[in-house]
């Protein structure tokens, strides 16, 4: 499968995640209001947006009650109500990398001039908006742990696999596109626009969802040196520091020689 996943290329940062949960929980709160808001309903089984941000914070442990509190802001209902404004920036990195970034804020003139600050320390530049989205393609993305919960469960055991055609099978029948294998996880790519669709058809099947999300993958991956790529890799975590930053998306392939050079960097 062409493209890169978000959980198979972060790795190497996992250890690292509860150091930064704070503004970790901070930016899966923001996502929250924001989907509540956009969705106009602050119940996640009749907003699919929200089920999906609400998902995506519960697989960081985020308490119930944080997400909760998320979920009030949207509506005014909190102490603190707050608007926040989705808005992408689009450039290049070092190499060439093409750079899609997701942020959500209160502060437009604070986010442009703290996202454009990191492109110009990095050696890149910001460009217009559609300069670099049409080399990306939006999907939806479902982690599946391989690890057997149950006798029921059609999810593959690290040590005695299931026949790897009836997950495919399973995974088509659900209506998802592909899937790779991530390591101790399998990782299912839909359609975007059907991602919630998607998930319930695996757990109506008996496969238990780890999380879902999604996504942007590059359509052509942009090959660099071992050096070149720790630059890149420096301007994402430059990018993911930033409190109003949702997402980082480029196009650098992650080759496993790359993927271990960048975990010694760690």
């Amino acid at each position: 499968m062409s493209g890169h996943s978000k959980w198979a290329t972060t790795k190497h940062k996992k250890a690292a995640i509860d150091a930064k949960r704070s503004a970790l929980f901070s930016k899966h709160s923001r996502n929250i209001t924001v989907a509540a808001r956009t969705g106009g309903d602050p119940n996640p089984d009749n907003n699919a947006s929200l089920a999906a941000a609400v998902a995506r914070a519960r697989m960081v442990s985020m308490p119930n009650a944080k997400i909760q509190a998320a979920i009030d802001k949207a509506f005014g209902t909190g102490a603190e109500a707050v608007v926040y404004k989705e808005v992408t920036y689009e450039g290049y990195g070092p190499a060439g990398v093409a750079f899609y970034v997701e942020c959500l804020t209160d502060n437009l003139n604070r986010t442009a001039a703290d996202v454009r600050s990191a492109f110009t320390h990095a050696g890149g530049n910001l460009g217009t908006s559609g300069s670099v989205a049409f080399q990306f393609e939006r999907k939806g993305q479902i982690a599946v742990d391989k690890v057997i919960v149950s006798d029921e469960k059609k999810v593959a055991d690290r040590e005695n696999a299931v026949n790897e055609d009836e997950f495919m099978m399973a995974v088509a029948e659900a209506g998802g596109d592909d899937y790779e294998d991530a390591g101790d996880e399998w990782i299912v790519t839909c359609d975007y626009t059907a991602l919630q669709d998607v998930v319930k058809g695996l757990e109506d099947q008996g496969i238990e969802v780890k999380g879902s999300e999604l996504t942007m993958i590059p359509t052509t991956p942009t090959d660099v040196s071992v050096s070149d790529a720790k630059k890149v890799q420096r301007l994402v975590d430059r990018l993911e520091e930033l409190d109003d930053v949702q997402n980082v998306y480029d196009t650098m392939n992650r080759t496993d020689e790359i993927e271990e050079a960048l975990a010694e960097e760690e």
